[in-house]
């Protein structure tokens, strides 16, 4: 039988499933890792950071993925830039819906080498790598010359790192473009969250609660 969406295609339904089971040892791993670190994460730089959790998932939920991919399907973008690949678990949901809507193309960041050797095996396996461009390593300076503008936008990396990121890309976003940020709880997103949220920065802001909150914000 054929699938109906590309969610439903065996091999993204296994990839995914495949992924999520990993990310159920993020906790243990980043115990481990955090262990080993004198001085813990925080002194770390963004690199350091990406290299030290190479292990770490660090995903979105599963509702958080099919959220994504109802927004792309319903905003029909032509570029989807995504700042976080980790190994792709949102990736591939932002290409499933790429993919659904007939035309289109995700552009991802990730800064880990051994993460983007992974996402882009996955990324083959279910016959979405056409769709989707890896730019490798720190997104201020990989998306500095993107060559087209974000018709929506996912912030799902360092958290400290969102907001640095939107305003790089903020000249070329276009009345109506969707940005959604992921993990609204944690304390790093609050001064990306206080310029979001300000009337005088020119967004219109939900936050929407799967697991730990996403803030959709439209572009006025």
């Amino acid at each position: 039988m054929t699938p109906t969406h590309t969610l439903a295609d065996p091999r993204v339904r296994t990839a995914l499933g495949r992924m999520f089971e990993e990310a159920e040892q993020d906790d243990t791993v980043a115990a481990r890792r955090d262990a080993e670190l004198p001085g813990g994460f925080a002194p770390l730089s963004p690199q350091e950071r990406a290299d030290a959790l190479a292990e770490i998932y660090m995903p979105i939920s599963a509702d958080g993925g099919a959220l994504l991919y109802n927004l792309v399907r319903a905003v029909r973008p032509s570029t989807v830039v995504e700042f976080g690949t980790s190994f792709g678990i949102s990736t591939l949901y932002l290409a499933a819906a790429v993919r659904d809507n007939g035309a289109g193309r995700v552009v991802t960041t990730e800064m880990s080498k051994e993460k983007i050797a992974a996402a882009r095996r996955t990324f083959a396996e279910t016959g979405l790598d056409d769709l989707i461009t890896v730019l490798e390593g720190d997104a201020r300076d990989t998306l500095r010359d993107l060559d087209t503008p974000a018709d929506f936008l996912l912030l799902d990396g360092w958290k400290d790192l969102c907001l640095p990121v939107l305003r790089l890309l903020e000249p070329r976003l276009r009345p109506g473009t969707l940005v959604v940020a992921d993990d609204v709880e944690l304390s790093s997103l609050q001064p990306y969250l206080d310029y979001v949220r300000d009337p005088e920065n020119g967004y219109h802001n939900v936050t929407f609660p799967v697991e730990d909150g996403m803030e959709i914000s439209c572009r006025l």
